[in-house]
């Protein structure tokens, strides 16, 4: 699912959804952007998997693929609705490597305002180049040796 999201990201919506998507890319000040729209177009297979899989053509598979989608889509919210861009007001005590490693991508992605040459296109897989840095003091250093 994350190589489809990736995919979708790049060329989608940096490509020719970039009128809905740009709205996430801009500093606004209202609860809902047009990029929301994505969430409401990527749930109609996945509801449809689901009722397909379910009443009409029962099939494990189906269904496994709309729970895989729904599943992703959760993760997608949480993540990068919720603890990234802190759309529900809520900060994580402490952050794991992994969790820095998403958001510092993450960030990298959006100081690109424009659709042209953004990196970083993935939701729950960043390569390791876009590990943060880490910074240790001189003075930090030379206490350690």
């Amino acid at each position: 699912m994350e190589a489809v999201a990736w995919f979708t990201h790049k060329y989608v919506m940096h490509g020719f959804l970039w009128t809905w998507h740009k709205s996430h890319h801009s500093v606004h000040d209202h609860a809902l952007e047009r990029n929301d729209l994505f969430a409401v177009v990527f749930s109609v297979p996945s509801i449809i998997l689901i009722v397909i899989s379910t009443s009409v053509f029962p099939s494990p598979y189906l269904f496994a693929v709309g729970l895989g989608i729904l599943c992703y889509g959760v993760f997608y919210l949480v993540f990068h609705d919720i603890i990234v861009h802190q759309r529900i007001k809520w900060i994580p005590r402490k952050r794991s490597s992994y969790l820095q490693r998403m958001m510092h991508a993450h960030y990298i992605h959006h100081a690109k305002h424009t659709k042209e040459n953004c990196e970083a296109f993935g939701f729950l897989y960043a390569p390791k180049k876009f590990e943060p840095k880490k910074f240790v003091l001189k003075k930090d250093r030379q206490e350690t040796q």
